[in-house]
Formats: C-alpha cells, sequence, structure tokens
C-alpha cells in the first residue's frame, strides 16, 4: 500500500496541477503493455481498412477484445467490401460495441436526396442492427472547389440537413468529421451547426487532420467546445507528419491539456491508421506513447 501511494505522489508531481482527467487517464493506461488492459474512455480508430494483416471482421474483433478494448470506430474506404452488418453482430457477441460509423460523402457520387448504393447501404444497415453509434460525416473537396464561402456554407448546410434526417431514422446522432479541405475547417464546421440549430449536430476532432491550426488551436478549442463529443489523438509536430506515434509529437500533449483546461470530458481515440504495418503493433505504440505524456512537467 505504502509503494502504491509513493508512486501515486509522484505522478502527481509530475504532471502539472489542474489536469486531474488526463492522469487517471493515463494511470489506466501505464500497465496496457502488461496486462492488456485499457481504459474504456480509449476508441481505437482507423483499425478496419488500416491493417498489414488484413484481418478479417472476426480476427478484428477478437484482437480488439484481447487488447482490452470495448468500443472501436467502423471506417470504409474504396476497395474494401462493406461488412458493417458482420462486424456489428460479431462485436456484440464478443461484448463489444462499434462506436461510430465513418460516412464519407463524394460529389462524384453523392448528391442531395440521393446518396451513392454503399453510403445507402450503410444506413438500411444500421436501421435493422438495433445499434445506434454515431455517425461520423465529412465531405470531400471536390462538393466546394468551385463555390465561394456563403455558396459552401448554405450546399454544406442543405446536405448535412439531409443526413441528419436520415440518421434520425436509425437514431443515430450526427458529428462532423475535420478531414481536409473547406468542410475541414473547424471554424466552417462551427458554422453549419449553429446555421442549423434545429438540427442536433455535434463535432468529432482530429489531431492528425488539425497541422493546419496549430497556432490557431486555443481559439479553435473555446469555437468547437460547447460541440465537442469526441476527440482522436496523435502525435502533432509543426510541419507534420500527419500520422505520428502519440508522445513522438512536441504539440499533442499542449493540445490535450487545452481540451482538458476547457472542460472537455469525452472519449479520446487512438489511431491504428498505418496501412503498411499490423495495426495491432500500431495501437499498442500509441498506447506506450501516451505513458511519455505523463513525464511531462
Amino acid at each position: 500500500m505504502a509503494r502504491l501511494t509513493t508512486m501515486s505522489n509522484l505522478l502527481w508531481n509530475l504532471i502539472r496541477p489542474g489536469i486531474l482527467v488526463l492522469i487517471l487517464l493515463l494511470q489506466s493506461l501505464c500497465s496496457a503493455s502488461d496486462d492488456s488492459s485499457v481504459n474504456q474512455e480509449i476508441i481505437p480508430w482507423c483499425v478496419v481498412t488500416f491493417d498489414a494483416e488484413k484481418r478479417s471482421p472476426v480476427e478484428r474483433v477478437v484482437m480488439l477484445k484481447e487488447m482490452g478494448f470495448t468500443q472501436y470506430g467502423y471506417e470504409l474506404r474504396t476497395g474494401y467490401p462493406l461488412n458493417l452488418q458482420e462486424e456489428i453482430e460479431l462485436a456484440g457477441e464478443h461484448g463489444l460495441e462499434i462506436s461510430s460509423v465513418f460516412l464519407w460523402l463524394n460529389a462524384k457520387r453523392d448528391s442531395l436526396e440521393k446518396l451513392s448504393p454503399v453510403n445507402e447501404r450503410i444506413f438500411d444497415i444500421l436501421k435493422i442492427s438495433g445499434t445506434k453509434p454515431d455517425i461520423w460525416l465529412s465531405f470531400s473537396n471536390n462538393f466546394f472547389e468551385d463555390l465561394d464561402q456563403e455558396q459552401s456554407l448554405k450546399l454544406a448546410s442543405e446536405f448535412v440537413s439531409f443526413v441528419a434526417q436520415k440518421a434520425e431514422e436509425t437514431g443515430c446522432k450526427v458529428l462532423l468529421y475535420n478531414h481536409q479541405g473547406w468542410f475541414g475547417n473547424p471554424y466552417n464546421q462551427v458554422e453549419i451547426i449553429e446555421s442549423l440549430s434545429e438540427v442536433s449536430l455535434e463535432m468529432v476532432y482530429n489531431f492528425h487532420h488539425a497541422h493546419d491550426y496549430l497556432n490557431e488551436f486555443p481559439e479553435i478549442v473555446q469555437k468547437i467546445k460547447p460541440y465537442l463529443s469526441h476527440v482522436n489523438i496523435n502525435g502533432m509536430k509543426d510541419g507534420g507528419p500527419q500520422i505520428l506515434t502519440v508522445g513522438d509529437g512536441d504539440r499533442e500533449y499542449e493540445m490535450m491539456k487545452a481540451l482538458l483546461d476547457a472542460g472537455y470530458d469525452g472519449p479520446w481515440g487512438i489511431l491504428g491508421h498505418i496501412e503498411s504495418e499490423d495495426v495491432r503493433v500500431v495501437l499498442e505504440r500509441n498506447i506506450n506513447g501516451l505513458e511519455k505524456l505523463r513525464a511531462i512537467d
């Protein structure tokens, strides 16, 4: 007992005051490499199509359960089969939950009132699944390339409203996802949300798509905080690279602290997102990287 007390006091002295949530998060992760146990608030993302092992749905679910996760996000990319229905069933059988489903819209395939067959199928699956994951919505920049700010806001608001209506039929929430281009700009996303006050919308913020906004991040936090319900972390350095192990950057700690200081208390995600590596190795590396943040004074 004395040893545990000493360790707890040491951790407290190592971390700046006022970030108790982060301390608890990191303490829960400190033994992840030994006993495959992780905090339930940590949610892996980009683990379906970013995996050199090309795991089947059952292999992926078994791996995530072995690692101690209880939730994960589902993403789909061109060239990969839509196995969402099978994945939802397998996750449930193994005590896991698919907490989010990525919905990517492209002007070549999706239009107002008519989504692509794959995206329509995603909604069909969600309707019959009995589950209610968050829908992480993002747009290709080809929707906005020839539009000015006013036209872009009008189109995006109409499209988001349309998708939100479809999501409501499934019982799912829509979260705006900051990818790249016009729609990935967090200021534009806040404008969309505030222009649709009658629609219940939230935001997911991804560090790996935030490199262009690093120096504005304190201001961005204040803008997005009222709507923010999920954050995906990543190692962050000025100028990139886009994907970096947590703890190997020099900006992610201050970004997490800014969010916590602003009152963010939602879940955190870590990334697979490296197609050429075993996703289990990538996730373990990110979990271990979180421990580096404990030593920052």
